[in-house]
């Protein structure tokens, strides 16, 4: 069964961090792209960060500097380093995954998730004073 489970989000205040980690089960994440995505409240989903099986990557203009996007194929988990968070960084963050070796990491962001093959459940993250 195929599974997605992000952990690592929470309330943070503005200027901090948060570690977002997706561990994934049956299968194996070196054949696929990954992404994280969120959705804030009355807003359409967005591509945040996305990475290439061969380690493009690609970042959303808001996040390029404080975002850092990794992958662990051998522990089978992907990672979302988060430094500086500011409030309109709040919303629910989804990892996700892409078999294709032919979608460019700008259309896995960029389509709002229309090219994901699975998703994980989500994790909260809020930054407020």
């Amino acid at each position: 069964q195929v599974q997605l489970v992000e952990s690592g989000g929470g309330l943070v205040q503005p200027g901090g961090s948060l570690r977002l980690s997706c561990a994934a089960s049956g299968f194996t994440l070196d054949y696929y792209a990954i992404g994280w995505f969120r959705q804030a409240p009355g807003k359409e989903r967005e591509g945040v960060s996305c990475m290439s099986r061969g380690g493009l990557t690609y970042y959303l203009d808001s996040v390029k500097g404080r975002f850092t996007i990794s992958r662990d194929n051998a522990k089978n988990t992907v990672y979302l380093q988060m430094n500086g968070l500011k409030p309109e960084d709040t919303g629910v963050y989804y990892c996700a995954v892409h078999r294709s070796a032919f979608t460019t990491v700008q259309r896995l962001c960029g389509s709002g998730g229309q090219v994901v093959d699975y998703w994980g459940q989500g994790t909260q993250v809020t930054v407020s004073s």
